[in-house]
Order: C-alpha cells, then structure tokens, then sequence
C-alpha cells in the first residue's frame, strides 16, 4: 500500500520538475522580446530625430501647409488675410544692434528699477543730501528735490537729473507693457510746473529689436522736503518742446543711392522716424559687380498672388541665396492681389518697401536690387570683349535643385520660371529633398516700420492699456457652406453678450476686422470704449507722416492705404492688446478654414 500511495506523488513531482525550465524559457523568451522592441523603437525615434526638418513657422499648422503645397492643381494660398503675419511675430527676439540715437549709448539697456536705483546712488555721492533720513519717502515716483526754497518759490528745474529719475519710475508704474530706453534730458513745458521728456522704447511683446518715440508733458511738484513727484502725465506725444529739430533729419531716405537730388524736398514733419534708411544699395563699381557671386530669379506665376505667397516664395529665393553663399537680386516691385484691393483688381508697381522693413532686409541678407544689377550687367557685357563678358548658368527647371547648383562658378546662377502653372512657383525650387537643406529666412522679414509707426500711435493714444477682439466677417460671413454659424456667431447682439464675460464694461476695446460697415459695431458702444482702425484715418492721410513719406517712394504720387496695409496695421494692434479674443477659437465653433477642418 505505501508503494502504490508513493508512486503519484513521484510522477507529479516529476511533472512539476519538468515544467519549471519550460516556464523559464517562456519568460526570458518575452523578456528578449520586449528588449528587442524596446532597442528598435530607441533606433528608430534617433534615426527620425537626426532626419526630422522641423516645418517653417507660419499661419497654418503643418498639416494644413502640407495640404496646401502638394496640391499642385491649386497651389496657391487661400487663407485667412485678415490676420497678417510676418517674421517679428514669429522669431525669437535677437540680441539689439547697433542704432545710433543723439546723445546716447546705441545699445543702452533698459531702464528698469536697478537701473534707476544705481543713478540715485550717483547722484547722492555727487550732492549733499538735502533733507535729514527721517524725511525720506521711497513711494514710487517720488524722490529728493533741490531745496526746499525752489519748492517755496514754486519754481522747477526740468533739467535737474531728479526729475527725469521721476518720471522714469512713473512710467515704469504705469506702462508694465513697456521696455524704456534712451531718455532725453527733460525740457521746459508749457507752464513753470511742466517738463517734457522724450524717450525710445518697445513692447514687450514684440519680438523684433526696433525702437519707437514718445514724448510727454508731465506735470511735477516739488514738495518742502525737496522731493520730486509726478502729478500729471499727458498723453502720447504730448511733450511737444521735446521732440526733434526737423531741420537736423537727414533728408535722402528712399531715395537711390546716387540720385541727382532734383526730387521733391519732404515737408517738415515734426514727428518723422529719422532712422528709416530706404536707400536702394548698390554694387560700387563694374569689379565689384564682376567678382560677386549672384542668384538671380525672373518673375514667375507668383506674381499677382497673394501676399503670404509672395512671402512664401520670397523667402525660398532668399533661402537658396543664402544656402548658395550667393547675393540675391531681387524685384522691389510688387503686384498686390486683388483681394487686397476696393477695385478688386490686382495692381502692379507697388513697392516692396511700402509692406515690409528694407533697412532691416539689407542688414540681414545680402541682396541687390534687380534694376541695379541688370544695368551694371549689360554695363559689363557692353565694354568687355566676349570672352570676358559674365559666365552665367541659366536653370530652366525648378527640378535642378539647389545642391546640384553648390559648387558651380558662375557669376549669376539665372533661375528661369517660364513654364506653365504651377511648375514655374518660386517655392517649388524648395521642395522635396530640397527641404532639408534651405531654411526660409524669416527673420529677415518684417512689417515695414512706417506701418509700425502707425500701430505704435495708435496703442500709444489708448495708453497701452486695452483689450482687443478679432472678428472675422466678410466674404466668410456670407459662405454659409463652409461656415454656417459665423455670420450668427459674429452678428451685434451675439458679440455685445459673447465680449460681457470675457472683457470687463467701460474698457478700451479695439476690433481688428475685415468687415466694411464702421456702424456695425455700435451696440458695443455703451458698454466697451470702441476703437476701430478708422478711427485713426488721419494717420495715412495727406497730412501724416506715413503718407509724404510715401509719396517720396512712389516718386511724388501717392499712395493708397491698401487692404493688406490694413490687416497689417490690424493685426500689430490686436497682438498689444492686453486680452485677445479669437474669432474661431472664442466666438465661434466653426472652423478656420472651413467646414471639417477643426
């Protein structure tokens, strides 16, 4: 009997022995497995991080760019103009350069409160203190004054360093949106309590290093215990004494270099942007034109399309040209669309300086004018034997691409875009594997500072101190297919409910919109301080400062405030606003570009 109890447990001990190595080998077997996995995903995330060519930054997410470019039926932009951006909006804000400005440090830092701090420390070591300790007052915007006498006799003295340290901290309360920089020495205002007091500075919020002026007329009180204190600030560009002499600006920005002069005289305008240099840059000399290295683009389908098409081949010529270590010629004249224009017509002739910021281009990228290169061309083909004259290697095909062109010797690389649409697009020379290899410049390209300038009065009238809503209507409003609920979503009475829980009553409230009727707005009025870009009219009118300095550029006529102008102006406007509201993102649950494209 024990024998026969025994043997069971023998065959089950045994079976249990067999299976443990079987187990084991199962769990080393999905052990290795998972390593495996583990090690192959590792590899491929590094192959596709060394490979990967992040996307230009633009509008559109990168989906929709992709949509957008290889449909080459239709490759062509057809997206929202009424939000207008440029490389200041979407490059990081690099370190600033050398800008010459009467009587200060071009690259002087802010004036924050350390800033003003160590000026007091100064001024303190060079001046006995006036008051006993016990007297001080650290409140914002006050400090010690020159004697109690002044302050008895009612007198100020503007140019006293106390009063300028007064009224940097002033502003440095009021305007937290504001980096300052480059303070002038206050002057005499109007009454024996006022100075003026000019200055340069620049949002915070944007991202390009240019600078803008304001001057303001402050009214001051000199308190018995000597200390100074700001009572009263007037608006923007209130300090009439402080502004600059008009007659030591120069007078030939946008001009061509080497012009006879005969041209119109500018009027004196008080307010004129004197670091503005439009001048066209030229080549020296038939050497210099003959040992330079150039990429020269004709005019292609581009023409006459949209602006951020413009932008978007632009910058891929531009690219090439920087990529090839090459000058790129380029046109100034642009084409604006006719979805830009109350004609509806597309207009030729415009120039490129009238949009974007030419000074700024030709500090970043080296580049010629197409007018100056083609006439110095002709001038060295004309006066040299033949077997001299310019080698140049003419590329017919967007599908030569710029690789193949790295290492040739050629004086001018001559791109040639004569065949049909699509195929004769500037940026098609960028795709494909040509991608990973050009990097659009846009930090090359900004908004025209003359349009900036404008953006700059017309935030400055409102203090800094306001709200903005962008309210997209137009020919969107009316296309109840692809957005059936944005004329309802943007409609008066929606608006005035939509804007009371997200901005508080009574505030500055600026609407960047394509939409035409100036009244359609009105019911917002009692409850919001409305500003719309007409408002501001003056400013581009036939007295302003925009407008004569147009004019110059268009050789004496004027020009027109276009619709891309105003987008511009628009958008630069909406960003300075303190809270954003976004159509398609807050007013309506349509989608940007259209049905289903959420």
């Amino acid at each position: 009997m024990k024998d026969s109890h025994s043997h069971p447990s023998s065959s089950a001990a045994a079976a249990t022995t067999a299976a443990e190595p079987i187990a084991q080998n199962m769990i080393k077997l999905i052990s290795n497995l998972c390593f495996s996995v583990f090690v192959f995903s590792v590899l491929i995330f590094t192959v596709i991080a060394i490979t990967y060519q992040p996307p230009d930054p633009w509008l559109q997410s990168a989906p929709a760019l992709t949509t957008l470019f290889t449909q080459s039926e239709n490759a062509t932009f057809h997206i929202d103009t009424s939000i207008i951006k440029t490389g200041e909006d979407i490059s990081p804000s690099p370190q600033d350069p050398p800008l010459p400005f009467p009587s200060q440090s071009a690259a002087a830092p802010a004036v924050t409160e350390a800033v003003i701090e160590k000026a007091e420390e100064r001024i303190a070591n060079l001046t006995p203190p006036l008051a006993s300790p016990a007297d001080s007052d650290d409140a914002v915007g006050v400090v010690r004054g020159p004697c109690a006498d002044a302050a008895a006799a009612g007198t100020l003295n503007c140019s006293d360093p106390r009063v300028l340290i007064a009224v940097e901290r002033f502003n440095l309360r009021t305007f937290k949106s504001i980096a300052f920089f480059d303070y002038q020495t206050p002057v005499n205002g109007s009454t024996a309590d006022e100075c003026d007091v000019a200055w340069r500075f620049r949002n915070k919020r944007e991202k390009s290093w240019r600078k803008y002026r304001d001057f303001r007329r402050f009214k001051l009180q000199l308190t018995d215990d000597c200390k100074y204190k700001v009572v009263h600030a007037g608006r923007w560009h209130s300090g009439s004494n402080a502004r600059r002499n008009p007659a030591l600006r120069p007078r030939n920005e946008g001009a061509r270099s080497g012009a006879n002069g005969k041209g119109k005289a500018l009027p004196k305008i008080s307010n004129r942007d004197d670091e503005i240099n439009d001048t066209i840059p030229t080549l020296g000399s038939a050497i210099n034109f003959r040992n330079g290295k150039y990429l020269y683009y004709s005019r292609g389908g581009d023409y006459c399309k949209g602006m951020n098409h413009y932008m978007w081949s632009f910058l891929c010529g531009l690219g090439e040209a920087m990529f090839l270590n090459r000058t790129f010629v380029m046109d100034l004249s642009v084409c604006l669309a006719a979805t830009y224009n109350p004609s509806h017509k597309d207009e030729e002739g415009k120039d490129f300086r009238y949009y974007f910021d030419f000074e700024h281009l030709k500090e970043v990228a080296s580049i010629v004018e197409e007018g100056e290169f083609v006439r110095d061309w002709k001038k060295w083909d004309k006066t040299h034997l033949k077997r001299n004259k310019v080698p140049v290697r003419k590329v017919v095909t967007h599908k030569v691409t710029p690789m193949q062109l790295k290492k040739d010797k050629s004086t001018i690389i001559w791109r040639q875009f004569d065949a049909p649409e699509p195929e004769n697009y500037w940026y098609r020379v960028c795709e494909g594997e040509a991608a990973k290899y050009i990097q659009r410049p846009w930090h090359a390209l900004w908004k025209s500072k003359r349009l900036m300038n404008i953006v700059t009065e017309i935030s400055g009238r409102m203090d800094w101190d306001f709200d903005a809503v962008h309210v997209v209507r137009g020919e969107k409003a009316q296309n109840k297919e692809l957005w059936p609920h944005l004329d309802y979503d943007t409609s008066p009475d929606v608006l005035v409910e939509k804007l009371k829980g997200m901005i508080q009553p009574q505030r500055n409230l600026y609407i960047a919109t394509n939409e035409p009727f100036y009244n359609y707005f009105d019911k917002l009025r009692p409850n919001y301080k409305v500003h719309l870009l007409d408002d501001y009219k003056e400013l581009w009118g036939t007295t302003s400062e925009w407008y004569n300095e147009t004019t110059l550029l268009n050789n004496g006529k004027p020009v027109e405030f276009d619709g891309y102008m105003r987008a511009a102006v628009d958008t630069e406007v909406f960003y300075r606003g303190k809270t954003h509201v976004e159509t398609f993102y807050n007013l309506t649950k349509d989608c940007k570009d259209g049905v289903n494209t959420c």
